[in-house]
């Protein structure tokens, strides 16, 4: 049975235990809107159409290098509710992982790409995110994107709270998730991520 807070059933964290996210590594990620809302666009034979704040998605995502440190995106593709894309971490053996709360994006713990340190929201300070993990990445990546929406009239958007993530193996998959990522466009009418097909 799953642990209660509040007398809620509580959803377990999909992060593994054990692994450091912000440990070097290849990282296939996804990344869903609220309730699957396609706010990023429409897919139109075969390629998206990207809306106004799937343009703002795809220019932010881009933007993760330059302000995470030794962080570096592979593959991706804004889709019409969701966002998939490979993250790659790649310190240098003698850079030392640090704990803290999240903090300006530049200097690669960052809880937002396009804020100031001053402006920062601590409203979730208690759950200290590790200096350039993954989290802070794609909280700040996910906060950028509702920061811009609530300043230029869209406040209807949302995102889901979690992300999924997946940690590629040295095993040949990368090859395997690359094509699924550049094909997932053409695909559309079978994601599972498609609102017509939830109740299938």
């Amino acid at each position: 049975m799953k642990p209660k807070f509040k007398d809620k059933y509580r959803v377990e964290s999909i992060r593994l235990p054990n692994r450091d996210y912000a440990a070097n590594g290849s990282y296939f990620v996804t990344i869903c809107t609220r309730d699957r809302t396609c706010f990023f666009g429409d897919v139109i034979d075969g390629k998206v159409d990207l809306s106004e704040i799937g343009q703002i998605a795809q220019l932010y995502w881009a933007e993760i290098p330059d302000h995470f440190e030794h962080t570096y995106i592979d593959v991706y593709a804004i889709m019409p509710n969701h966002v998939h894309g490979i993250v790659v971490i790649d310190k240098p053996h003698n850079v030392e992982t640090r704990h803290g709360a999240s903090g300006d994006g530049a200097s690669g713990d960052g809880a937002s790409l396009h804020q100031p340190q001053a402006q920062i929201d601590q409203s979730n300070k208690f759950a200290s995110l590790k200096r350039g993990s993954l989290q802070a990445i794609i909280n700040a990546y996910k906060s950028s994107v509702t920061r811009w929406c609530r300043k230029n009239g869209q406040e209807h958007f949302g995102w889901q709270s979690r992300f999924y993530d997946h940690i590629i193996r040295a095993d040949g998959s990368l090859d395997r998730i690359r094509e699924y990522i550049i094909n997932n466009p053409s695909k559309w009418e079978d994601d599972k991520n498609n609102p017509a097909n939830l109740w299938m």
